[in-house]
């Protein structure tokens, strides 16, 4: 990957080695650079200029400063290429907006009527209200004017309405490979924003968590994640938003056949009573989205699912409502390994 270089062969401190990233310096970065070339310590005042500059486009909502630099963003539909800190900054997905509350980003629009607390700085100014999850208020956008639209999931398939206003990034998370992909859309976070040390920071956090519940989880028996959604059940498998039980703690599935599909493949109590789950992972939707009616714990409570392992030994794992609507962010990583953790430390 292509790197720019200031009077020596090394790369400069805008430069990643990710695939996904490459960074760019305007003319006035070079010239300053070359500049800098009569002094001895030249490469260590052109890292100190850039670095500077950067953190002079401070996360700051409506913020008036003007990066320097621009950055390749690697995206669902290929690289972007915008300014180091874009703002004023709208995102429409939870996933995104987990991360950058997590980096203490400013973010100055996102959709209203949100079931989250942990979606935005509370650093930062409130952000105002660009329509909703499914439907952008373009007439807001347009008022706004913003540098940078994030976009996940849902919102994903409004691209073309939203790139005609903003560069657009389509950051949307790959159930099939969540934790990769988590990592990695943290990481571009990071260097979007000029936050690259306190994203390798949060991802420190996951991965610490991650081996600490493995630790716990090895041998421990087989699980199964179902939905609950008023008094329909839905199972999900290793390849689902919540297939990192299976594919990153190492819990077995306790039924490898199940169909991939996005809202799950529908099963019955039956069902549960017959694959026998050593553990149990319950997603109850109608909480997540506010919903009225039987919680999840009500409606399992049946004769045929007190007789799997799991509800027997009491091995019900209930995930956050942040599993469902904010899947692969870092607030629901952490919130779901410490959950996961502490129901296998409790196991007997």
């Amino acid at each position: 990957m292509p790197t720019n270089t200031f009077c020596s062969s090394r790369s400069t401190a805008f430069s990643f080695k990710r695939p996904l990233l490459t960074v760019m310096m305007t003319a006035l970065v070079a010239s300053i650079g070359l500049t800098a070339c009569s002094s001895p310590d030249s490469e260590v005042n052109d890292t100190k200029v850039e670095i500077n500059t950067a953190d002079a486009a401070s996360n700051v909502a409506n913020n008036d400063a003007v990066s320097v630099a621009t950055i390749e963003v690697g995206t669902v539909k290929g690289p972007v290429s915008l300014a180091i800190n874009p703002s004023p900054l709208v995102v429409y997905d939870m996933t995104l907006m987990q991360d950058l509350a997590a980096l203490d980003v400013a973010v100055d629009g996102m959709p209203s009527g949100l079931h989250l607390d942990n979606l935005h700085s509370k650093t930062q100014p409130e952000p105002k209200s660009v329509g909703t999850v499914f439907e952008p208020d373009l007439e807001a956008l347009n008022a706004m004017q913003p540098q940078a639209i994030l976009v996940g999931s849902r919102m994903a398939e409004k691209y073309d309405a939203l790139s005609s206003i903003a560069p657009t990034l389509d950051m949307t998370i790959d159930t099939a490979n969540i934790y990769e992909s988590s990592k990695q859309r943290l990481h571009d976070l990071g260097a979007l924003f000029g936050k690259s040390d306190q994203a390798a920071k949060l991802q420190g956090n996951i991965d610490s968590l991650i081996g600490e519940t493995k630790a716990l989880t090895e041998d421990k028996g087989k699980g199964l994640v179902v939905m609950v959604n008023g008094n329909k059940l839905s199972a999900y498998g290793d390849k689902s938003r919540y297939g990192f039980i299976h594919t990153v703690l190492d819990i077995p599935m306790a039924d490898d056949k199940i169909a991939d599909a996005r809202h799950g493949q529908p099963v019955s109590f039956e069902y549960l009573q017959k694959t026998n789950p050593d553990w149990l992972f319950v997603v109850d939707r109608s909480a997540a989205i506010g919903e009225d009616g039987a919680g999840a714990k009500a409606v399992l409570d049946n004769p045929l699912v007190a007789q799997t392992n799991a509800w027997s030994k009491n091995q019900v794992v209930y995930l956050s409502p942040d599993s469902y609507l904010a899947f692969g962010g870092y607030y629901q990583w952490m919130q779901d390994l410490t959950t996961i953790k502490d129901a296998f430390a409790s196991a007997k």
